[in-house]
This record gives C-alpha cells, structure tokens and sequence, in this order.
C-alpha cells in the first residue's frame, strides 16, 4: 500500500514559515498584498478564491477581491489591473481563469505587471521558468514539487510522465521535473499508446481533467503517483484523475483528492505574494 502524501500536512508546515516572515515584514511596516479579480459565477473559481481570502488572512496578509458580473468588457477589466499595478499596497495580482469566452486571456495574463503575476503565466516569468532563473513558479507545479521534497523523493534520472499540457500544469511541471534533473516525458490526448509511457513512469503526475482516468495497470510498481485532477461525480463526491483505490496497490507514494495538490497551490500562491512583498520592497 502506499504511503498517503498529505498536501494538508505540508501545506500547513509552509504556511507556518510564511507566517513568520509576514510577522517580520510588518515589523518594518509592511504587510504583503493580493488582490484576486473573479469574472462571472463559476462555483469551482469561486471556491477557489474563497480558500485564497481565507489563507491571506490567516498568514496576515492584506487580500482584497473583485467579482466581476459575467458581461465584463475586456476594456474595463484591463483598466482594473491597470490600477492594481500601480497601487502601491497591492504585491500581488492574480485573475482567477477561466475567462468567460467573450475574454481574451491572454491579454489579461500579458497585462498584469511580471513582478505582481504571483500566478507565474506572464510570458517573462514563463521565459524565466525555463531559464532556470525565476522569481516565482506556478503555483499547482511549485507545490508538487515542494511535496516531493518534504517526502525526500529524488526527481534525479526518474522518469518522470506528465499527462496533459496545459500552460498552467503540464508544460511547467515537466520543466520544473527537468530542473531537478528528471528524464521527463509529456503525453497528452493525441499520444499513442498513453498507457504506455504511464507504465514507464517511476513519478506519474496527471493533470487531465477526466474523472478517474489513470488506471491500476498504468501505474508501474512501486511508482509516486501525483494527482492533480479534481472532478465532481455524479454523488456529489471529488474525485481526481486517478483511481486511488486501485492505484494505490501499486504506488509506493499517492497523492487523494482532496487533501493532496490543493492545499499546496494556495500556499505556493501565499509564498509567491510573499515573495513580491519582498522584492517590491527592495529586501532580499
């Protein structure tokens, strides 16, 4: 059976450090900022941002939202993170996507200043990233591999399979993999034989969005598994991208949903603001 790596766990030992340099940095009058925008009523995004208020507050730190009516222009939206980066209290600006369709995402993501996109999507923080010389990192891949290192598992010559990629999981994960010198593959919905390079796969991340989909015969023997997918079944229950029930007889590590890659996405995001904090301010 594999051991549970537990997101709550980790992500509250993150915190608690995090914690303390905020106590540090309003000793000196600062008090690091986010701002979160919401467009329209998604119930998954909202409670996305509802965890993030929740987390600023508890570490100290000054959070202010805006949600948005669904019919935002695109001219108004931008004039709102226009403002946001000017404004001196705010470190951090993150625009909780998905957009409705009417918005062009890309240009939001290009308009929010690199040193306040604690999200890690602008293209100068994504070319950073691959570099190797970065000042933030996405947030969902960060926290994986913050989990990995708490649990003292070596990326180094494992292969590493990452199935879907996306701008905000795949691509990144995998680079953050190489970076700690993982022999990294992508797969995605057009690979062949998907199952394949899954059973090859000494660490197996699925970030694919579709309930359930990695089976107990495409985890190899012994493999960490990471899951990172969060779906609704019909009973209301979470689910991830992984059957956890009969992956688990074969994993050495695991990752539940919920319990496991959440927690350390609104930490990371908590670290990534921190961060800002500190470089705005000009201390090391």
């Amino acid at each position: 059976m594999a051991k549970i790596i537990d997101g709550k766990v980790i992500s509250a030992a993150v915190k608690e450090k995090i914690a303390a340099e905020v106590r540090g940095l309003k000793e000196k009058g600062i008090v690091p900022g986010l701002a979160v925008i919401i467009v329209g009523e998604d119930p998954a995004s909202k409670v996305y941002v509802s965890n993030k208020k929740k987390a600023c507050e508890q570490l100290g730190m000054y959070s202010v939202e805006y949600a948005l009516p669904e019919n935002t222009q695109i001219d108004e939206l931008l004039k709102l993170i226009d403002n946001l980066n000017k404004d001196s209290k705010i470190n951090g600006i993150l625009c909780q996507l998905p957009l409705p369709r009417h918005l062009d995402e890309d240009a939001v993501i290009n308009a929010i200043l690199p040193e306040k996109d604690v999200d890690a999507f602008h293209p100068v923080n994504v070319g950073k990233i691959m570099n190797g010389d970065y000042d933030f990192l996405p947030c969902t891949p960060a926290g994986i591999m913050e989990m990995l290192e708490y649990e003292g598992i070596d990326v180094t010559g494992k292969n590493c399979v990452v199935i879907g990629r996306s701008n905000i999981v795949g691509k990144p994960m995998a680079m953050l993999l190489l970076h700690k010198n993982g022999t990294v593959t992508i797969t995605h919905s057009k690979t062949k034989d998907l199952a394949a390079f899954c059973r090859n796969a000494d660490i197996l991340v699925a970030a694919v969005g579709r309930a359930k989909f990695v089976t107990e015969d495409m985890v190899k023997e012994g493999a960490v598994v990471i899951d990172v997918g969060i779906n609704r079944m019909a009973d209301g229950k979470l689910c991830g991208d992984v059957d956890f029930d009969a992956a688990e007889k074969k994993a050495s590590y695991i990752t539940p949903v919920p319990g496991g890659v959440g927690p350390m996405t609104i930490a990371t995001l908590m670290k990534n603001t921190l961060t800002a904090a500190k470089k705005q301010n000009k201390i090391v």
